[in-house]
């Protein structure tokens, strides 16, 4: 354990230094203040909630491409120290609760999808999770792992018992202006509790399917269920339920909605301004941006090989005519 012990501190200065420059934090551990405070009188009960002065947004920016005179087959060493040296840690003879925080320091930043879903009875549920992604486009497809608990009946969530039993659910989007009431719908509440009153939000109803969605949230993705894989962990219990849903509909505010080059509904990412998770309690947002060109079948760029092109051209008409002239006198000369 104690080689364990080491292997996490090093993973977690690795990433602290890795990500500097890369992601600003947006949540502070206990005992930090906080812009938002609630006070919960019982499970169900109103919240009140006071808000402080909201900060200015700082949008992310384009920082450029980190190496841009990079060639293929140039080596690319991490510059950390000891970046040579490896922990290893043998997941078959670490306890599974010690495994836990290394996959959430590890794979990061991961999206969070904060899903809406209701009961057999129409009760909501609204719940984050960041063991979360897009599978495919065609059609879109999302998958979500809900990590089965002890303290609850079956292990399941009630996330989980609300898209087995309706096959209904729908993922908004988190962003940094509501990040604060997203993660307080977060805690360990009793079945049957409506996180999103709970937490101050706005339910806006679906077109597709009966979960409402979160009007604070600029994306939502109205989901049917496609299938559920059930993760047997190594007691032989189930550990995870990975949750393959299909998208019927989206919904991007036209705060966020952007067109693609080509002329395609897409998403303006700065405005978007998305959260994501890393480990522990710490949530990370873009804060720099850059674009990298994509080699095509023989390796090459073509963009960037235009690019330069067009960069020595546009360098050779604000020389003038006078420099060009004197550059062909000095040729014949010598």
């Amino acid at each position: 354990m104690a080689a364990f012990a080491a292997a996490l501190a090093l993973g977690a200065a690795g990433a602290l230094a890795a990500r500097e420059g890369i992601v600003q934090l947006v949540a502070r551990r206990k005992g930090r203040s906080s812009s938002r405070e609630s006070t919960q009188a019982g499970a169900n009960a109103s919240v009140s909630v006071t808000t402080a002065a909201v900060k200015p947004w700082q949008p992310a920016r384009d920082v450029g491409q980190p190496h841009p005179d990079w060639t293929p087959g140039t080596p690319q060493p991490c510059p950390l120290p000891g970046a040579s040296e490896y922990q290893t840690i043998d997941v078959a003879t670490t306890p599974p609760g010690d495994v836990y925080p290394l996959v959430i320091a590890a794979v990061v930043p991961r999206p969070v999808a904060f899903i809406s879903s209701v009961d057999a009875h129409g009760s909501v549920n609204l719940s984050p999770y960041s063991f979360f992604n897009a599978m495919g486009f065609d059609p879109p497809t999302v998958a979500i792992g809900l990590c089965h608990s002890k303290a609850r009946p079956e292990g399941k969530k009630d996330t989980l018992h609300n898209i087995e039993d309706t096959g209904e659910f729908v993922v908004n989007i988190m962003s940094e202006w509501f990040v604060e009431a997203a993660n307080h719908c977060c805690g360990d509440y009793p079945r049957g509790v409506d996180e999103m009153r709970l937490a101050g939000l706005t339910p806006l109803a679906s077109t597709k399917v009966k979960p409402p969605r979160v009007a604070e949230s600029a994306v939502h993705m109205e989901c049917k269920l496609r299938t559920i894989h059930h993760v047997t962990g190594r007691s032989g219990d189930v550990s995870t339920s990975i949750v393959i849903g299909e998208v019927l509909a989206f919904h991007v505010s036209q705060a966020v909605a952007a067109r693609s080059p080509s002329g395609r509904p897409t998403v303006d990412l700065v405005r978007l301004a998305p959260v994501a998770r890393c480990g522990g309690v710490t949530y990370a947002r873009s804060a720099e941006l850059y674009d990298l060109p994509r080699p095509d079948g023989q390796g090459r760029y073509p963009q960037r090989e235009a690019a330069a092109a067009a960069a020595a051209q546009q360098q050779q008409l604000k020389a003038g005519p006078v420099a060009n002239g004197e550059k062909a006198r000095h040729a014949a000369a010598s």
